[in-house]
């Protein structure tokens, strides 16, 4: 079969149909996919994409991909889609062949169960349960888990991650910068404007310390115990790592793996599905002190410079002897400018520090503060700024 010589789709299998669903599926997870697009491909199919599923999956992206952070969700949607019964049944012979599993993507999945849902008239029905006020769902919204969000509500909290600018302190630095303002004088800039008026001193110039945010590195626990929160949590780091600053992040469970490359995928969940193939120990046991050892002696030379901030997130329970614990901890403390401690048993009101392996960081971190939610996250975020030092103080000293 030659694909110049077919000059419209076959009508057995309503394929044209398929491949309206099909983009109506992508744009649904996220992807730029509008109409045109869509009769695109019914032009292109004919002619080069019914010789081969390859061609077949080659010709689609062609036509609905234009970014290469795109193709990943792509080929999801393209496995998760032309898998099904119905939808294969569309393809010709030599086309529909089997393929595996989709990758996980929660945005991918909600599309098609969107999708469904409309194709069997379920959306039509009367909705009989009480809408609720736009103050009641955000307020919900802002103690609801990371994990057990829908799509649109990871996209609200996704857009409040994303304004992270107070997430970052600005530091000065050794470099200068014209300013409008009085304040140091700049000598440089006054003398030029003096040449230019003759030699006279019509005015001063000023200048001011250039600032850049402060840099962060994030410590993340993915032992069994910490499991419920770990995708939450390298959700939250995904959103830190495309902001200005520089972010090093890590995970840790019974080896400390380095996740900064993986996270720079700009699909969240991509990005996230990525890192739980790369780690060899997710939701294992938990060796702190070790991990901690390992950061210590290979990578705290080269992330942190003395003026980075420490996000460790743990629960902190270390079974055996916790001396070995303090003193990386200790060390890891004098290595950075700031220390914080995020552990999700503060969301108990009832906690205290009574576990040997709490006993032991408990002294060594500058806060000491909860993050399982976006309000949690709220109060991270003023810490991280600088604004709210008092806050940390006081949440520390509680817990001690």
């Amino acid at each position: 079969m030659t694909g110049h010589a077919m000059t419209t789709l076959p009508a057995s299998g309503h394929l044209a149909q398929h491949v309206m669903h099909f983009g109506r599926l992508l744009r649904g997870a996220g992807l730029p996919v509008g109409t045109d697009r869509i009769q695109l491909a019914l032009l292109a199919l004919p002619v080069a994409g019914l010789a081969s599923r390859a061609d077949f999956r080659d010709t689609l992206a062609a036509c609905f991909v234009d970014r290469v952070e795109h193709r990943e969700l792509f080929d999801a949607a393209f496995d998760l889609f032309w898998q099904a019964p119905v939808a294969a049944a569309a393809l010709p012979a030599g086309v529909a062949d089997a393929t595996d599993a989709a990758p996980e993507n929660r945005r991918l999945a909600d599309a098609q169960a969107a999708q469904q849902a409309d194709a069997s008239g379920a959306a039509a029905e009367p909705d009989t349960e009480p809408a609720l006020t736009a103050g009641t769902a955000q307020e919900a919204l802002r103690k609801a888990d990371f994990d057990r969000m829908s799509a649109d509500e990871w996209r609200t909290a996704q857009r409040l991650l994303h304004r992270i600018a107070p997430f970052f302190e600005r530091l000065p630095t050794r470099r200068f910068a014209r300013a409008a303002q009085p304040g140091r004088v700049d000598g440089r800039a006054t003398l030029q404007a003096m040449a230019r008026h003759g030699g006279e001193l019509w005015d001063l110039r000023w200048r001011r310390a250039r600032v850049r945010p402060a840099p962060l590195v994030v410590l993340a626990d993915i032992s069994g115990s910490m499991s419920r929160y770990s995708r939450m949590l390298l959700h939250f780091t995904h959103a830190l790592g495309h902001a200005e600053a520089r972010v090093e992040s890590f995970v840790f469970g019974t080896r400390l793996t380095r996740t900064t490359r993986a996270l720079r995928q700009r699909d969240p969940d991509l990005a996230i599905a990525q890192v739980v193939r790369d780690v060899e120990d997710w939701s294992g046991g938990t060796r702190i002190s070790e991990c901690l050892h390992d950061f210590n002696h290979h990578w705290a030379r080269r992330v942190l410079g003395g003026r980075a901030t420490v996000l460790l997130v743990t629960d902190g329970l270390e079974a055996g002897d916790t001396r070995a614990l303090s003193f990386e901890m200790e060390r890891l403390h004098k290595s950075c400018r700031r220390l914080v401690w995020l552990n999700p048993l503060l969301r108990f009101d009832a906690f205290e520090p009574k576990a040997g392996g709490i006993k032991a960081m408990l002294p060594h971190v500058d806060a000491f503060l909860p993050a399982h939610n976006l309000a949690s996250l709220e109060a991270l975020a003023a810490v991280l700024a600088g604004v709210d030092q008092a806050s940390a103080s006081r949440t520390k000293s509680s817990r001690s």
